[in-house]
C-alpha cells in the first residue's frame, strides 16, 4: 500500500511538472484505484465513488491517460500504468544525461514532452493552451447549476465559442448531470427542409445522445404540430427517464438564419420551454447553452423570444497579458515590441495569436520576422485571408460595404453589418463598423486598390 501511494504522489508531481496541470479530485482517485487493482473496471470505481460509469469512461479517464502520456512521454492506460510508473520513477533515481534534455522556459516542460497543438479548431479540454477570459468560464459553471440555466454565448467566427461550451458540458458531467451537445453546422441540408424534419432530427439526437431508446413515433402526432410535439416528447418522455439535470449545448445556431420561418418556430419553442421552467418541475431539469456567431436579426416578439432571457456571454478578444502568456505556453518569450506589433495586427484574435505563436514555434522563426509579410498572400495568414475574401464573392453585398468600412468608420445596413462582425471583420461601434485588426485593413485595402 505504501509503494502505490509513493507511486500516486510520484505520478501527481510529474503530470504538475511536466505538463504545468494539476490532476483533479476524481482524476487522482482513478489514478490510486488503477494502481491498486488495474482490473477493477470504470463501473466499479463509478459506483463506490457516486459518478456515472459514462463520465469516468468518456471524461475523466481519457484526459488522465492523455496527461500521463505526456508526462511519460509513452502511452499510458489502464493496463500499462503500473509498470511505466514504476520504471520511470526509477528512471529518475537514476538519470542518464543526455545532451537533449535542455529544459524549456515556460511551465518546467521538456522538449521531449512538448505538445505543439494545432490552432484550427476546439482547443480541447485536457489542453494546456487555453486560455481563460476573466471570470466568464466559472461564471458560467456556476450557472448551469441553476434549475433555470440558460446561456446564451455570442462571438464571432473562431473566438473560441465551441472550447467554452467543451469545458460547460465537462464540468457539467463532473456534477454527474447528463449532457448533449449538437452542432447544427453539422446537420445536412435536407434536416433544415421544414421544421417537422428539423425537430424530429433535433429530439432523435438527443435521445441518441443520452443513450435512451427512441420513442418519436409513439409520441409524434401530425395533428398536433411539430412544436407540442417536441414539448411533450421531452416533458413525457426524456425528462422523465433522467433523474440528474441534463446540460442541453446549441452550437452554430446561426445556421438556422438561413431558414427564417424555421428559426422562429424553434426559438419561440426554446423561450416556451424557458417560462416551462418557472412552474414545471421536470423541465427544471434542463440546462440550456447556445452560441451563435451572427447576431439575431429574424424579428421576434419580446415575449417569445429566448434572445433577451437567461446569461449572456460576449466573448473578448484577447488582451497583452493573456497573449504574452498563451506565447509563453509555446515555449516563447515576446519582447515588448514583438508583443505590441501581434496585438495591432490581430486585434487581439485568439484564433490569429494562436496561428502566429503555433507557426513562430514550430518554424522556429522570430515573431518579427514572420510577420514581415503577414498581410501579403505570402504569408502565415494566407489561407484564412483567402477564405474571408471567398466569402466576399459569395455575398457582393459584403463586398460593397466592407470596401466602404476600410475609408472610415461608417453606419450601414445592421444585416449586412452582423455578417461582416460574425466574420470578425469589424467591430459595431455606437452603430458604426470599424475595421477590427490592421491585418484586415492592410490585406484588402491592396486587394481593392
Amino acid at each position: 500500500m505504501k509503494k502505490i501511494e509513493k507511486l500516486v504522489e510520484f505520478a501527481i508531481l510529474l503530470v504538475a511538472t511536466e505538463t504545468g496541470l494539476s490532476l483533479n479530485y476524481i482524476q487522482k482517485v482513478l489514478l490510486r484505484e488503477s494502481l491498486l487493482d488495474p482490473k477493477k473496471s470504470y463501473a466499479q470505481i463509478a459506483e463506490e465513488n457516486n459518478y456515472s460509469e459514462s463520465y469516468i469512461k468518456c471524461s475523466v479517464a481519457p484526459k488522465l491517460w492523455q496527461l500521463l502520456s505526456q508526462a511519460i512521454g509513452e502511452k499510458v492506460n489502464k493496463t500499462n500504468l503500473p509498470a511505466l510508473l514504476e520504471q520511470h520513477s526509477v528512471n529518475q533515481k537514476n538519470p542518464q544525461p543526455t545532451a537533449t534534455t535542455t529544459a524549456m522556459p515556460a511551465a518546467g516542460l521538456t522538449k521531449e514532452h512538448y505538445v505543439l497543438e494545432s490552432p484550427e479548431g476546439q482547443v480541447p479540454v485536457a489542453s494546456r493552451l487555453y486560455i481563460e477570459r476573466s471570470t466568464i468560464e466559472q461564471t458560467c459553471y456556476q450557472e448551469i447549476l441553476q434549475p433555470r440555466a440558460f446561456i446564451r454565448i455570442f462571438a464571432p467566427r473562431k473566438m473560441g465559442k465551441t472550447s467554452l461550451i467543451a469545458r460547460i458540458l465537462d464540468y457539467g458531467s463532473s456534477q454527474n448531470y447528463h449532457t448533449v451537445r449538437l452542432s447544427l453546422h453539422c446537420a445536412g441540408t435536407q434536416v433544415f427542409a421544414s421544421s417537422d424534419r428539423f425537430l424530429r432530427w433535433f429530439c432523435t439526437n438527443v435521445t441518441k445522445q443520452l443513450g435512451l431508446e427512441s420513442r418519436l413515433n409513439d409520441y409524434w402526432d401530425e395533428d398536433m404540430g411539430p412544436l407540442i410535439n417536441s414539448t411533450i416528447y421531452f416533458q413525457g418522455y426524456i425528462l422523465k427517464e433522467i433523474f440528474n439535470p441534463m446540460v442541453l449545448a446549441l452550437d452554430g445556431i446561426d445556421q438556422l438564419f438561413q431558414y427564417p420561418e424555421l428559426a422562429g418556430d424553434f426559438f419561440v419553442l426554446l423561450r416556451s420551454w424557458y417560462q416551462e421552467t418557472k412552474d414545471t418541475s421536470v423541465w427544471q431539469k434542463l440546462r440550456v447553452v447556445m452560441a451563435h456567431s451572427v447576431e439575431l436579426y429574424i424579428p421576434l416578439p419580446t415575449n417569445r423570444s429566448p434572445f433577451n432571457v437567461g446569461l449572456a456571454i460576449e466573448l473578448p478578444t484577447f488582451n497583452q497579458e493573456q497573449v504574452q502568456d498563451l506565447a509563453q505556453r509555446h515555449q516563447l518569450q515576446l519582447t515588448k515590441p514583438e508583443l505590441e506589433q501581434l496585438m495591432k495586427l490581430t486585434g487581439g484574435s485568439p484564433y490569429l495569436i494562436r496561428l502566429a505563436l503555433y507557426q513562430s514555434s514550430r518554424l522556429k522563426i522570430p515573431i518579427q520576422t514572420l510577420l514581415q509579410d503577414a498581410t501579403t498572400d505570402r504569408g502565415i495568414y494566407q489561407q484564412h485571408l483567402q477564405y474571408q475574401w471567398w466569402n466576399f464573392q459569395q455575398d457582393p453585398d459584403l463586398f460593397d460595404a466592407f470596401r466602404q468600412v476600410l475609408t472610415a468608420p461608417i453606419q450601414l445596413n445592421m444585416e449586412v453589418g452582423f455578417k461582416l462582425k460574425s466574420l470578425g471583420l469589424v467591430h459595431i461601434i455606437e452603430n458604426k463598423l470599424t475595421v477590427s485588426c490592421e491585418l484586415y485593413r492592410e490585406y484588402f485595402r491592396n486587394y481593392f486598390s
